[in-house]
Order: C-alpha cells, then sequence, then structure tokens
C-alpha cells in the first residue's frame, strides 16, 4: 500500500487546493429590459430569451 514518506507542507497542501475557489457569478443585461441575468437564461423579469418572449409576465 502507498504510504506517504514525509508530511506534506503547508505551502504544497494549499498549492493543491488553489483551484477550489469559487468563481463570481458572470451576469450580463437583458438586451430587452435592462435587467441582470445569467448568461443563456430566461430573463425572469421580461419573459425573454434570445429575442422572443417565452413566458408572458402580467403587468
Amino acid at each position: 500500500m502507498a504510504v506517504p514518506k514525509r508530511k506534506t507542507s503547508p505551502s504544497k497542501r494549499n498549492m493543491r487546493r488553489s483551484h477550489h475557489a469559487l468563481k463570481p457569478v458572470n451576469y450580463q443585461e437583458c438586451p430587452n429590459c435592462g435587467e441582470l441575468r445569467l448568461p443563456h437564461n430566461l430573463c425572469g423579469k421580461c419573459g425573454h430569451y434570445n429575442g422572443r418572449e417565452i413566458l408572458p409576465v402580467e403587468a
């Protein structure tokens, strides 16, 4: 069975974990209403996606 010969230093341990950080969420402006939304997602305010109205929104 493989066993480490030496204790991993905190520096090496943290270098290994450098890719575990959360990335910030990239919001985009809706071209129809200007509200911030996630890319490739339906706008929750106006119901538009890709230039078309998908969900009718009650005023």
